[in-house]
């Protein structure tokens, strides 16, 4: 009998650790799917808004040289680079590389933000204060981002348009012509 007591004593020291870290896991693992999977902070495949567009982009997922490199969403975010001085129109192809790392770090250091080249919550919500409702038609929110004016951009001043759908998702309108394209995290069309 003293044999199966020795057994049992080993079980359980080495159940609770085991258990204990197949709880962490499944706990990191609820935790991280919902967000890595969706592509956003709001769950959504799209920029995403409602009520007034000046929050709109307070809650928008990530986008950076791992992260949704290529897609509309890195278009869309290069296409805030030009219209902030930060990035040519030359370099808005929907991919996030150097250039697009180089202009989102620029962009971060004169908004007071970590410099880490990742377009994240605080990169978007900075960038959500130049939008602009300009008119609303059949349930379209018809919205205009007012970008650098003067001597702040290279590239002169610049604005482009924006359509939030009567379901709240963003479509836009980048400076080189086309479009409008979704504004999606995990499809690149632009």
């Amino acid at each position: 009998m003293s044999s199966h007591r020795s057994i049992r004593r080993v079980l359980k020291r080495a159940a609770v650790p085991a258990i204990g870290a197949a709880l962490a896991i499944g706990v990191n693992v609820t935790i991280a799917t919902p967000a890595a999977a969706s592509g956003s902070y709001t769950g959504r495949a799209y920029v995403h808004g409602t009520g007034a567009v000046s929050d709109d982009f307070d809650d928008e997922g990530v986008t950076n040289v791992t992260t949704h490199r290529n897609s509309n969403v890195a278009c869309l975010w290069q296409t805030i680079l030009w219209a902030n001085g930060y990035l040519p129109s030359s370099g808005i192809d929907g991919v996030f590389g150097d250039q697009t790392d180089a202009a989102t770090r620029n962009f971060q250091r004169d908004k007071g933000l970590s410099a880490d080249g990742s377009a994240g919550r605080n990169s978007w919500t900075k960038a959500g204060d130049k939008l602009v409702q300009d008119d609303s038609q059949n349930g379209w929110v018809y919205v205009v981002y007012r970008g650098a004016t003067g001597s702040r951009s290279p590239y002169g001043s610049h604005q482009f348009v924006l359509q939030r759908s009567p379901d709240g998702n963003y479509r836009f309108y980048p400076p080189q012509g086309g479009g409008p394209y979704w504004a999606a995290y995990n499809s690149r069309t632009c």
